[in-house]
């Protein structure tokens, strides 16, 4: 039988309710939980002073998280792009470098993590410079410069280098009050880049330089001009061509110097001048070409044709929009060979060769001389040896001068030095090839210029040679085919 020991019921709740007991247990758990926080805080201010915040970056490195040491080491190890951008483009693309940080930055590592520390870790965005111990030269030197010289760049695109206030930009009037086209401060700017300098992928802020003391008078007067300026044509004629050059399609930058006259950027003028010059000049073109017999050919220009010195009337045709002129022909045409004149500019009819030309024909071997349209005299010749390589030079070219008599010097094959003395020469080579009799010649064959023929020349016989000398004119063309 269990024994049951028996226990009043106030002793019982008088243990149960024991005050002492209760207050000691109370303050322990109190005492806990202090303890608790305190270590919590004590790890929380440990890391928060020994570690990076979340999203800090250094020169646009992320060391978010990390120690000094660790941060310094990162920085270390990156490679720097180097490329710089103003906007959406990129003005400097420079060669891939280290950032140059050592062991002796790393107290400067440790002053921004002071500086960035918070009692509570913190997701805020914050971005550090720091510049390395040792400064590299090509970043403060080299990079900055040709940033500085990008810089100035930008402002002579907008505005050249004029005086003017206002100034014409892509084919825009730009004045001071305009939202668009405000020039770079280039000294401002540059500090930006101070800042960013050892960033990998530098992103400028732009700043602008704002307009102060304006002279509206003065803006007035200049918008007025610019505006003028828009309104002019000049009519250019080419041959028997007239292009009509408006101010409006050709100039889309321009500006004013200080004495009121117009700057004018050029490369548009220039640009349509070489559109004529490839669709009209004729110069090293092929001609086409209709022989004796009516058949239309195409021979390769060679000396005879024109071209047009683009510089020369780009800078003729930008004086006459300045000058308020109208129309201008075309002045500056050249050419090659004998006469560096353009030959064949005025030749507009029968595509560009004229009514007055020589024709030569290799095979027939027969040559037609023509002035003013009509047929003067037809003969058989002899052209350039074919079997050695020295055959007459096919092309288009034009009848360099005449001489009467004259003493031709030279080689040939066999024959490295001969002089020979013959009474009509009419060149149309810069080499030496050309008409002229040939008294010591007894193969007059059809076929002799294959093993007998010439160096180059083409021979006539001499008792028809005085009426083809007679009828050939300088500076017509010389068709050879």
């Amino acid at each position: 039988m269990r024994s049951t020991v028996y226990m009043p019921i106030r002793q019982i709740h008088k243990r149960r309710n024991n005050p002492l007991r209760m207050l000691i247990n109370g303050k322990s758990i109190v005492i806990a939980i202090i303890v608790l926080l305190a270590l919590g805080f004590a790890g929380i201010y440990y890391y928060q002073a020994t570690r990076f915040n979340q999203n800090i970056k250094i020169n646009g490195t992320k060391v978010g998280g990390l120690t000094a040491d660790h941060a310094l080491k990162k920085l270390q190890s990156t490679v720097l792009k180097n490329e710089v951008f103003i906007g959406k483009d990129r003005i400097f693309n420079g060669k891939d470098t280290k950032t140059g940080f050592s062991n002796k930055d790393l107290n400067n590592v440790k002053e921004i993590l002071k500086k960035q520390k918070t009692f509570l870790p913190s997701s805020k965005e914050k971005k550090y410079t720091l510049l390395p111990s040792n400064v590299d030269k090509y970043h403060s030197q080299t990079i900055r410069e040709n940033v500085e010289n990008q810089l100035k760049a930008i402002n002579k695109s907008l505005k050249g280098t004029s005086d003017s206030a206002v100034f014409l930009k892509n084919g825009k009037i730009i004045t001071p009050n305009s939202n668009i086209g405000h020039l770079v401060d280039v000294g401002g700017t540059i500090k930006d880049y101070q800042k960013k300098e050892y960033n990998s992928v530098i992103h400028l802020n732009p700043v602008y330089i704002e307009p102060t003391n304006v002279n509206t008078a003065l803006v007035k007067k200049e918008e007025n001009l610019l505006q003028e300026l828009l309104q002019r044509t000049v009519d250019y004629k080419l041959q028997d061509k007239i292009y009509s050059l408006k101010a409006r399609e050709v100039i889309k930058n321009a500006s004013l110097s200080k004495k009121m006259k117009y700057i004018i950027d050029p490369s548009m003028i220039k640009n349509k001048i070489a559109e004529m010059n490839r669709s009209q000049s004729t110069l090293n073109k092929n001609y086409k070409f209709k022989t004796h017999s009516g058949k239309v050919i195409s021979v390769k220009g060679k000396s005879y044709g024109w071209a047009i010195d683009v510089d020369a009337e780009t800078k003729r045709i930008v004086k006459a929009f300045e000058k308020g002129e109208n129309s201008i022909k075309a002045y500056n045409i050249y050419g090659v060979g004998w006469s560096t004149y353009g030959v064949g500019y005025h030749v507009t009819s029968n595509n560009g060769i004229g009514d007055t030309y020589a024709e030569v024909s290799i095979n027939d071997q027969r040559i037609w001389i023509y002035k003013n349209g009509q047929l003067k005299v037809t003969t058989s010749v002899v052209t350039g040896w074919h079997g050695v390589n020295q055959d007459t030079p096919k092309g288009v070219w034009y009848v360099q001068y005449k001489k009467s008599p004259s003493i031709l010097r030279g080689s040939e094959v066999g024959n490295p030095n001969y002089s020979v003395k013959v009474t009509y020469w009419a060149p149309f080579t810069l080499d030496g090839v050309g008409f002229h009799d040939a008294g010591w010649r007894s193969n007059w064959a059809s076929n002799a210029y294959l093993s007998n023929g010439s160096g180059g020349c083409v021979n006539i016989k001499p008792d028809v040679m005085k009426k083809v000398y007679a009828n050939l004119v300088q500076n017509e063309a010389v068709v050879v085919y």
